[in-house]
């Protein structure tokens, strides 16, 4: 079974949201997801200051198997991209959740990041979506 930190909340999509900050939160991809992608090679990130809607995408995992895309889970503005990931991109692999995140947006809305997040699956409901 992969790994899943409860304090986290995560999508359909295999991303995985953190609140680091009232208006800020810390976006991945989630250890299943880095599993089936298997080794990563190349990480591309939308720039700093790149608005999004929730379900836009966000940039481009690839691996020696297949690319995926990576999806906001949430609106907001690019304000941080893992820049350790374009020299060390099996970091995704290695350390999913910390070392391997991949960017921190800041809410556009007003609601705060709680809240926004509260729409998302908890660690459970994640387990059960992968689960099958």
């Amino acid at each position: 079974m992969s790994e899943l930190p409860e304090d986290l909340r995560y999508t359909q999509d295999h991303e995985w949201a953190r609140e680091i900050g009232p208006q800020r939160i810390r976006v991945g991809l989630t250890d299943y997801a880095q599993q089936q992608l298997g080794e990563v090679v190349f990480v591309h990130q939308k720039d700093e200051g790149t608005e999004v809607a929730a379900g836009d995408v966000l940039g481009e995992v690839e691996s020696v198997k297949v690319a995926s895309d990576i999806y906001a889970p949430v609106a907001g503005r690019i304000v941080a991209v893992n820049s350790e990931l374009a020299d060390d991109p099996e970091l995704v692999n290695t350390d999913p959740y910390d070392e391997g995140w991949l960017m921190d947006l800041e809410l556009t809305g007003s609601e705060s990041a709680t809240a926004v997040l509260a729409g998302l699956l908890d660690a459970q409901a994640y387990a059960t979506l992968i689960a099958g």
